[in-house]
């Protein structure tokens, strides 16, 4: 089937989201999220998200199925999120989709979370191909990808310790600025200047890997001296912090896609809204002659419409899910 209709549904930790792809083109994606109930804990609380995503599930792929047209019966697959992420949230999505699946008797696509962010740059650029280049930055991980068909990508290298999404919320908790970290940090940043020395995240020492313990430990020290009376600015802090999380991830995506003889670097994952990470990737392309897709903002975050776009490339190798796939809260990045 040429443009065959799926419905993408991810629950993996506190958005329940929902989106209708045909072929490439996204008819509809829905989302309802805990976020603003999950602010008030400083972190997500499994069991919250949990109760929220039964909630709201058949609510949110009902508005999917209907902002996209379509009735339940034309699907040709139900593509979910199996892992990674919240053991209980990940249950209802998946026990929904196996329900529906199973009553329409369609496939059940089982999605790996990370590969679905990978997939976000499909729904941007319909002429998208690889080989490429790709940056994962989100909560969970950081790694630079090298994607040699739509189903089989090297880990050139990534981070040895905390994700860049990690770091965010942790030097957000030490600013004193709220959950989710890494929009307060982005927008505390554009008040400041990136004039506090910060540590070069092993720059220096070749390959793709690096590491934001030492990073992170510096502000922590840095606020925790200040803080005895000396005079600081804490968007100085954040702007120095993100220039130094971002700017390695950039320029070694860079060197990835130049070392494997490629044109054309794409990005995924939460990290990648932010403004001052697209503009250094949009900065350090252009300078290597280099073709940049970028997920919309919305689809860098998690959303069912990724979910979708890899369901697409499993649906067209012929992976499809036993009805007895289970949720898996730990999925090996390969």
């Amino acid at each position: 089937m040429a443009q065959p209709l799926i419905l993408g549904i991810e629950s993996s930790c506190d958005e329940t989201a929902a989106a209708v792809i045909r072929g490439r083109t996204l008819l509809s994606d829905e989302i309802v999220s805990s976020a603003s109930v999950q602010a008030k804990f400083g972190g997500v609380v499994p069991e919250i998200a949990s109760r929220i995503h039964s909630d709201a599930v058949d609510e949110v792929v009902l508005r999917a199925l209907g902002r996209a047209n379509v009735k339940k019966e034309e699907l040709d697959a139900v593509a979910v999120t199996y892992g990674a992420g919240l053991l209980g949230a990940l249950l209802v999505g998946l026990s929904f989709a196996k329900g529906l699946a199973y009553g329409l008797d369609i496939p059940l696509i089982g999605v790996n979370h990370i590969r679905g962010h990978l997939a976000a740059s499909y729904l941007e650029d319909e002429t998208l191909a690889p080989p490429f280049v790709t940056l994962l930055a989100s909560g969970g991980h950081t790694a630079i990808l090298y994607a040699k068909t739509k189903t089989d990508f090297e880990v050139l290298g990534g981070t040895l310790d905390d994700a860049a999404g990690e770091a965010f919320d942790k030097v957000a908790r030490v600013l004193g600025l709220p959950y989710p970290g890494g929009p307060h940090v982005e927008r505390l940043a554009r008040e400041g200047r990136a004039v506090v020395p910060m540590p070069k995240m092993l720059k220096g020492l070749g390959g793709y890997d690096f590491s934001y313990s030492g990073l992170k430990t510096h502000i922590i020290n840095y606020v925790h001296t200040k803080e005895q009376g000396e005079a600081w600015s804490k968007a100085d802090v954040a702007a120095s912090f993100q220039s130094a999380a971002l700017d390695i991830l950039a320029e070694k995506t860079v060197e990835g896609a130049l070392e494997r003889h490629v044109g054309t670097v794409t990005a995924g994952g939460g990290v990648v809204a932010n403004g001052y990470l697209r503009e250094k990737l949009q900065t350090v392309c252009r300078e290597a002659g280099l073709k940049l897709v970028l997920p919309a903002k919305k689809h860098c975050t998690d959303n069912a419409a990724m979910i979708a776009a890899e369901g697409l490339i499993r649906y067209e190798a012929g992976d499809f899910a036993p009805l007895s796939l289970n949720a898996c809260a730990s999925i090996p990045l390969r």
